[in-house]
């Protein structure tokens, strides 16, 4: 049985996010049988699931773990109330359909280039994402600093109040610091 580490970026990001690399570097060192797998994710919600549940399904023999900031955070949420796998989460988004109403309209992917239409299918279909009673609690630690400038700590800091939280004064949404944590991620997730 493989282990394997789902990384899922935020919203307009991808796999060579900072802490994605960090991480990638740990393992590669320390734990090189730890396979990280961070997908450039879709624009859109449904893909965005589909492309999770598909490699959930590829990995399905083997022993997974997810780590997920911001919109990851949230998608990963799901994945572990689906597939009940430990899980780590940054600066989670509580209600990206909320705080994405801003960014109404076509967007164009910064790292993909995609074009993709932000409307209210598209937040019908990441609310359909939303879990609203987390299963396991104790299978979650939330990494959340106060200085956030994009999300609300307070929000996850409520709905995640059951789990294990570290919550840090300063920081920014990107959570400054995530290499002082990676020894004691893994000894969690694994």
């Amino acid at each position: 049985m493989a282990k394997i580490l789902l990384a899922l970026h935020g919203f307009h990001s991808s796999p060579n996010s900072l802490k994605i690399q960090q991480m990638d570097a740990y393992l590669t060192q320390y734990f090189p049988e730890i396979t990280l797998v961070c997908p450039q994710l879709p624009c859109l919600p449904e893909q965005m699931w589909e492309t999770i549940k598909a490699i959930f399904e590829q990995h399905k023999t083997d022993q997974i773990a997810v780590m997920g900031s911001s919109l990851g955070g949230y998608l990963a949420t799901k994945a572990a109330s689906v597939y009940q796998t430990k899980t780590l989460l940054i600066n989670p988004a509580v209600a990206p359909y909320r705080l994405l109403q801003c960014y109404a309209g076509m967007q164009t992917h910064p790292y993909t280039a995609d074009n993709y239409l932000i409307d209210e299918d598209y937040m019908a279909h990441l609310k359909a994402l939303e879990v609203t009673c987390l299963r396991d609690p104790q299978k979650y630690w939330v990494l959340l600093q106060k200085a956030d400038q994009i999300l609300d700590y307070r929000e996850a800091a409520e709905k995640y109040k059951q789990c294990k939280i570290t919550c840090e004064a300063g920081g920014d949404h990107s959570f400054i610091g995530f290499d002082r944590y990676l020894s004691d991620i893994i000894q969690f997730l694994f």
